[in-house]
């Protein structure tokens, strides 16, 4: 049985799904509309689903507030560090095929990453894959990889940049959560692995092609532009970022032939719906096809960083005064992990739960113990700290529809 409702813009369609109690989704659907309504995000694309059965799916709001045009199930979103989940599963897949290995180094691949002065090139040579996967590489964490916006979207000069940046901590020994620099020297490193001519068309061919993500991309094709939604900060109260931060990458996305494996793909509902349930069934894609070992995605969806605070975000709690969270870092992969602390997919996931979010606006995750994924593309970019205890409390909220069966 299915119940529509909709309300001016907003459509959503809730399904009687065995294990998961019909009531909380429908809280999850009206506390979605409140937030809107009060104005914290201008619109949402969401999809609950346990057992790969969709139970949830809503398009909310706006997608552009400035034209005023109503979300749609269609709309391609720039989903900023979501980008980063695509480019693991990339990175999963040469380790699945023994083309990477996490111990292999940075300068095993891309030489000159070392530089051409000695002085500055201290512990370069001892970043590997591990470091970089699990935001330990030691290298600032910034969102300009070496060179300013204007030149994110060639992933060559970005590296030639990396190339004279230098590195702040001792690899593996402090946590911050990397906005830009590794995920750009890994994306390379798998290029150079499999001997592509680039980075986005490798992705193309390794995942969106496997999971059937036909409307995601690096870099956005020009006849998806009039569904494009555009970056739009609401505010930034305490956020790390400045707007003008993410509000640039509009352009710069929008360049269809670039690369960014940090922050640039497009993506819709549907298409992270596909990539979310290729995970949750172990990296095995609809078709049938393993794109990912099953060992590898165990291990990166394992706490690989301990107890340390992951700095970025211990900075977000503190200027909220909540207590400051553990990294819960798997090999790229964000991990739920247990205690009270406020994160995305708050306290009442099982501790394996894993996803990938993007600043403000993203979220996906999944429970390998309820089997329930969930999915989150949202217009108009939150400040941060706003943004962690919105997804907790959707998070929650989603958690809480789960019953035995």
């Amino acid at each position: 049985m299915q119940h529509t409702a909709v309300q001016e813009t907003t459509t959503t369609t809730i399904s009687d799904v065995p294990g998961l109690e019909r009531r909380f989704l429908e809280a999850l659907d009206d506390t979605i509309r409140q937030d809107i309504e009060r104005g914290e995000y201008h619109g949402a694309n969401v999809v609950v689903a346990r057992h790969g059965e969709i139970a949830l799916r809503g398009s909310y709001g706006l997608a552009d507030l400035a034209a005023g045009r109503p979300t749609r199930p269609d709309d391609v979103y720039r989903i900023l560090s979501m980008s980063k989940g695509f480019t693991n599963v990339l990175v999963y897949r040469a380790l699945s095929e023994g083309r990477l290995m996490l111990s292999t180094r940075v300068v095993d691949l891309i030489p000159e990453f070392f530089g051409t002065e000695p002085f500055r090139a201290a512990r370069k040579d001892r970043i590997n894959l591990a470091h970089l996967l699990t935001h330990r590489a030691g290298m600032p964490a910034t969102p300009n990889p070496g060179l300013g916006p204007e030149g994110f979207g060639v992933l060559a000069d970005v590296i030639s940049a990396l190339c004279g940046v230098d590195v702040v901590h001792e690899p593996g020994t402090n946590l911050n959560y990397s906005a830009a620099i590794n995920h750009a020297l890994m994306g390379e490193m798998a290029r150079r692995a499999y001997g592509a001519g680039s980075f986005r068309e490798l992705m193309q061919e390794k995942v969106f092609g496997p999971v059937g993500m036909a409307n995601t991309r690096f870099g956005t094709p020009p006849q998806w532009q009039d569904r494009a939604v555009p970056l739009k900060v609401i505010v930034a109260n305490d956020s790390w970022l400045k707007p003008e931060d993410i509000e640039c990458l509009n352009d710069v996305i929008d360049r269809p032939d670039a690369e960014m494996p940090w922050v640039g793909a497009v993506s819709t509902i549907d298409d992270v719906f596909a990539f979310t349930e290729m995970l949750r069934n172990r990296g095995r894609t609809a078709s049938g096809e393993q794109i990912i070992g099953e060992s590898v995605l165990d291990f990166a969806t394992t706490n690989q960083t301990g107890e340390q605070i992951n700095d970025l975000y211990g900075m977000v709690a503190a200027a909220r005064k909540w207590d400051l969270p553990p990294g819960n870092m798997g090999l790229g992969m964000a991990l739920a992990g247990s205690g009270t602390h406020a994160r995305f997919f708050g306290p009442f996931v099982s501790p394996r739960t894993f996803g990938s979010y993007g600043a403000g606006s993203s979220l996906l995750w999944v429970d390998p113990v309820s089997d329930v994924s969930f999915c989150f593309l949202s217009s108009g970019v939150m400040d941060e700290g706003d943004n962690v205890a919105r997804f907790q409390k959707l998070s929650t909220i989603a958690a809480s529809a789960v019953i035995s069966e």
